[in-house]
């Protein structure tokens, strides 16, 4: 079910990699914090691996460097950013801002280092635009779809599809998946609608947010015996995440579970509310909202939880916007209780997540108590989990990336043998 489209077939880029081929340079674009995008990062570091260039246009964290290099990726950061927006033209200046700047930094680098690939992620999609003057001069362009917008600010900003902003950013996601030379999007649900009204096919691959297993895996000195059942959610605080649902749920719950706390790890413009929510209820003790860590450290905090959290709603955007928290919980040998949307249902089954009736506070109430008393005896499940997520992780799939970049740069190879 999880096996994806791709413009090669991976285990021909299997063989490629015993031939010497030319070095490419390859820029990265993105109005995202590198070290907490963990799509980015996998990306950039396969390429860096097999020793092309890699650069990386992002945002910055107060107190970032706005230049560094990090396993090999040179990242600049240009631009400050705090994710506290609440209104669209806040949220929309910020981003057009962004698009100008990289824009002229992007034209500037590729001036001096001629990039072959300019991979650039949504969002917004028209960011795909600053890679123009590098695309009239050669280089191959992928417009990378985290997040289809037009439904994410529809849910976001409480939008409607027949509103002029959402016929306005259909347009332009169809212009921009137009200027791309190959787009590449998270799920194949968002890939069947983008074949529908924006790309074609053989120019469209579905790549999933597939958990790194060099960071994603079990504690190897075990959990903390402090007496706490920790139920955990990381990742942005959005309405459609539904983490209002999860803390409800909790409140209803957490006095038949001896020790159990529910920690949630973000940021976001839900945040806020969701403190008020926990004061309100009067779990200030028992819930616990934390800043958001890198990469490299949350996947530590998720090894160390009892259970997962993925409480989505199931209306319009967070139906289909696939959850990669769930695959890094499995690959933690962590049990993970699931809104069953669409999305979810698509790729999972009942054998190897708890799911609950999405919006449903009670019946996640009830997934909840259930996973606390069974603690001691879902070994098979989590090993049928960690399997899948082991069958379906980056170092399983990342041939699929490397294929793409070798379909649109012509790089000739020399054999092995010929070369000695």
């Amino acid at each position: 079910m999880l096996a994806t489209p791709t413009a090669n077939d991976a285990s021909k880029v299997g063989g490629a990699r015993t031939r010497f081929r030319r070095r490419i340079r390859v820029c990265h674009v993105a109005y995202t914090f590198y070290e907490n995008d963990n799509r980015v990062i996998r990306y950039a570091e396969a390429l860096a691996e097999q020793g092309d260039g890699v650069d990386v246009i992002a945002l910055r964290r107060p107190g970032h460097a706005w230049r560094e290099q990090i396993n090999g990726v040179e990242i600049y950061r240009i631009q400050r950013r705090e994710v506290n927006e609440r209104r669209a033209w806040a949220y929309l200046f910020k981003i057009a801002w962004f698009i100008i700047k990289a824009a002229i930094f992007l034209t500037a680098l590729h001036m001096r280092r001629r990039y072959d690939v300019i991979h650039v992620h949504n969002i917004p999609d028209f960011l795909v635009f600053a890679a123009l003057v590098p695309r009239m001069t050669g280089a191959r362009v992928i417009l990378d779809i985290h997040d289809v917008l037009p439904e994410l600010y529809a849910g976001k900003f409480g939008s409607q599809e027949a509103t002029n902003t959402f016929k306005c950013l259909l347009v332009a996601e169809r212009f921009s998946c137009r200027f791309a030379h190959h787009v590449i999007v998270a799920n194949h649900l968002w890939y069947d609608k983008l074949l529908r009204r924006s790309a074609s096919v053989g120019h469209c691959t579905a790549i999933l947010n597939y958990p790194d297993l060099r960071l994603f895996r079990p504690l190897s000195s075990g959990r903390p015996a402090d007496g706490k059942f920790v139920m955990l959610y990381p990742g942005t605080l959005n309405h459609h995440q539904g983490l209002d649902i999860a803390v409800r749920a909790f409140a209803r719950v957490h006095d038949r579970m001896a020790g159990a706390e529910f920690h949630i790890y973000g940021e976001g413009p839900a945040r806020k509310s969701l403190e008020s929510l926990t004061r309100d209820l009067g779990l200030q003790n028992k819930i616990n909202i934390c800043d958001r860590v890198p990469l490299r450290e949350v996947a530590g905090v998720m090894a160390s939880a009892h259970v997962g959290i993925v409480p989505k709603r199931a209306d319009g955007f967070g139906n289909e916007a696939f959850s990669t928290k769930i695959l890094e919980f499995m690959a933690c040998a962590v049990p993970v209780v699931v809104s069953r949307t669409q999305v979810d249902a698509h790729y999972f089954n009942d054998g190897i997540v708890r799911f609950f009736t999405p919006g449903d506070e009670g019946d996640l109430a009830l997934a909840m108590v259930e996973m606390f008393q069974r603690r001691f005896d879902s070994h098979r499940v989590i090993a049928a989990a960690r399997d899948f997520a082991v069958a379906h992780s980056w170092q399983e799939r990342v041939g699929d990336y490397r294929a793409i970049i070798d379909s649109l740069v012509t790089v000739p190879v020399v054999n092995e043998a010929i070369a000695r």
